[in-house]
């Protein structure tokens, strides 16, 4: 559904009366990552067709980066793992103070996908990149705003779409075509200074490909399903 309202807004007959989009979660949260059952089909499976598997996956999921026009993420609640990494995904984001944001992959058993290593290492630089990925950290709104990840942070997550509107309906007052122009340029500028999003989707799925066959993402499956701290084995 998702890749279908992208291509929708894509078309020819929708794009040119689009001037912005903005992403956000139903209800109370954002996107609170990944699937277990998926995750667990993964470790069954063989790491060439999982490779498969994931760069069709993230092709799907980041499809938002095809929108022509800015996009912003409303973040109006939890944005962990993967959903996190679609967030990263947008031009900007604005958060709900009390949001929950991690890339928390590792405590999973697994490298970050979803382009998070490439969009984190762009947004922060490879220093703070290195400590939210390695460490999973799961940090609050107000945090992501100091460290950079997001512009503001806002009491709720009704605040927080209304903020993304009004910036928003700021650039929908600007014209479109220098808009649509910047914005390539922003993106491609992106692309240049981090070697390419397409070669780092590459490694990520390598990556994950390999940590799907390893018990230690059993581990750390269990160890969430349990509410427990989990016990890796290098395994």
């Amino acid at each position: 559904e998702f890749v279908a309202v992208i291509e929708d807004l894509c078309s020819p007959e929708k794009s040119k009366d689009i001037r912005c989009a903005i992403l956000t979660g139903e209800g109370k949260g954002f996107s609170a990552g990944g699937d277990f059952g998926f995750l667990r089909d993964r470790h069954a499976d063989t790491p060439d067709n999982n490779y498969d598997v994931m760069r069709a996956f993230y092709q799907r999921m980041l499809s938002i980066r095809k929108l022509p026009v800015p996009t912003i993420a409303a973040i109006n609640g939890p944005a962990i793992g993967a959903g996190f990494a679609i967030a990263l995904a947008c031009d900007m984001r604005v958060v709900a103070k009390d949001a929950a944001l991690g890339i928390t992959f590792v405590n999973l058993g697994l490298h970050p996908g979803m382009g998070s290593t490439f969009f984190l290492s762009s947004i922060v630089g490879p220093q703070l990149a290195a400590r939210l990925a390695l460490t999973g950290e799961v940090i609050k709104g107000e945090q992501a705003v100091a460290l950079g990840l997001a512009l503001s942070s806002h009491e709720n997550g009704e605040a927080c779409l209304n903020h993304a509107n009004e910036i928003a309906l700021k650039i929908s007052k600007a014209a479109p075509v220098a808009v649509r122009t910047t914005v390539k340029s922003l993106r491609s500028m992106q692309e240049v200074e981090r070697g390419g999003l397409d070669r780092a989707l590459m490694r990520e799925a390598d990556a994950q490909a390999q940590c799907y066959n390893t018990q230690d993402l059993i581990e750390g499956i269990r160890a969430l399903e349990e509410k427990r701290p989990p016990e890796f084995k290098f395994k």
